[in-house]
């Protein structure tokens, strides 16, 4: 079945969140054609009274009018350009951006502000917007993560059904790292005793690094309600024996213990350490020092004759 898409134009363009590593996102999509069934924003769209199971995805709300309020949002003098992160609730480069082009439109508004920014997807189209990214990278601190928690197919088929597959996600790991552009690569949601054995981790780094990520990080599976129905719904239909397993494991919580993540982390860090980045890569782009004010507008607010 294919999604619904309709417009609903914004009031506000940028977010301000807490409890992430970032404080400002931005959407220019709300439901996402994806549907990966491990997805954490299914949580939210229950807590709001939307559908969070089988049907999230299949209506997307479209912002047409994002990038002109971000314009706004970005030329107010209160805003003191701070990094905002593009696609931490909705994937920014699923199928639709192909022709709506907002995630572009809202990255040029970045970039004429000179204002940093970072992009998570798992979506190859963010290759075609290798000219806004590069001009980006010089004006600003710019990041892009690819979302790779998996090389396995299986595994890729039946927990992302949306998404394009890993080794297409890997190819454009490599363009924009050949384009100089700094690219990560998410190794997250990693789910226990699946995604998360060591030669399926070693597998997944190696190829980034081989693909020119200039770095690896990773994130455990967290089942809050909303996601957590869904996704054991459908792992139990794939595989009973494993639905069995993670119930039990995440039995009355959402999120793993710290003595079961943080092993798992650290064996992701120390395979990251021991596999070089690919030899040639370019460095990424470093963003080039403002330019230096010019001396008659210093003499004009002085008074000064030249």
């Amino acid at each position: 079945m294919r999604p619904e898409y309709f417009d609903q134009p914004c009031r506000s363009a940028l977010n301000h969140v807490s409890g992430m590593p970032f404080e400002w996102t931005l959407n220019p999509y709300m439901g996402c054609a994806h549907r990966c069934t491990f997805c954490y924003v299914r949580a939210f769209e229950r807590r709001a009274d939307r559908p969070s199971g089988d049907a999230y995805g299949r209506r997307i709300r479209i912002k047409p009018n994002i990038a002109g309020v971000l314009r706004r949002e970005l030329a107010r003098p209160s805003w003191s350009r701070e990094t905002v992160v593009v696609g931490a609730a909705t994937d920014p480069y699923q199928p639709i951006e192909g022709s709506r082009r907002l995630t572009r439109a809202c990255l040029e508004a970045f970039v004429e502000h000179a204002n940093p920014f970072g992009i998570i997807t798992r979506g190859p189209l963010v290759v075609r917007d290798l000219d806004v990214l590069a001009e980006g990278s010089r004006r600003a601190k710019v990041a892009v993560d690819v979302s790779i928690p998996t090389l396995d197919e299986a595994l890729w088929r039946v927990t992302e059904p949306g998404t394009a597959p890993p080794a297409q996600r890997l190819r454009a790991v490599r363009r924009l790292a050949d384009a100089g552009i700094r690219v990560r690569v998410a190794m997250a949601p990693l789910l226990p005793g699946l995604s998360d054995r060591d030669d399926s981790l070693a597998n997944v780094v190696r190829a980034a690094r081989d693909a020119g990520a200039i770095s690896v990080w990773a994130g455990l599976l967290h089942l809050q309600p909303g996601t957590r129905e869904h996704f054991l719904d459908t792992l139990g239909a794939a595989w009973p024996e494993e639905r069995a397993r993670i119930e039990t494991l995440y039995a009355g919580r959402a999120y793993l213990p710290k003595r079961a993540s943080a092993p798992v982390l650290a064996h992701v860090a120390e395979l990251r350490r021991a596999s070089p980045r690919r030899a040639g890569a370019p460095e990424p782009i470093e963003p080039l020092p403002p330019p230096e004010p010019e001396r008659t507008f210093f003499a004009e607010q002085l008074g000064l004759a030249l």
